[in-house]
């Protein structure tokens, strides 16, 4: 019976390890969705302040001309 318990017991442990090992790599996958969305946002941002800089830039020309 003592080896048995013994097994039970090992196989609470592994079960419980798989388990927050698990829920981990959940939450790590979530938060790289968030990141990602984030950087889209970033980069979609950048090319807009890159297109007023541009367009700035000529309206400068223009005027110094």
């Amino acid at each position: 019976m003592a080896k048995k318990n013994k097994l039970s017991n090992a196989a609470v442990k592994i079960g419980s390890a798989m388990g927050r090992a698990e829920r981990t790599a959940h939450k790590i996958r979530k938060a790289s969705v968030v990141a990602r969305e984030e950087l889209n946002d970033l980069t979609k941002q950048i090319d807009g302040l890159k297109r007023r800089l541009q367009k700035t830039t000529q309206r400068l020309k223009k005027a110094m001309a």
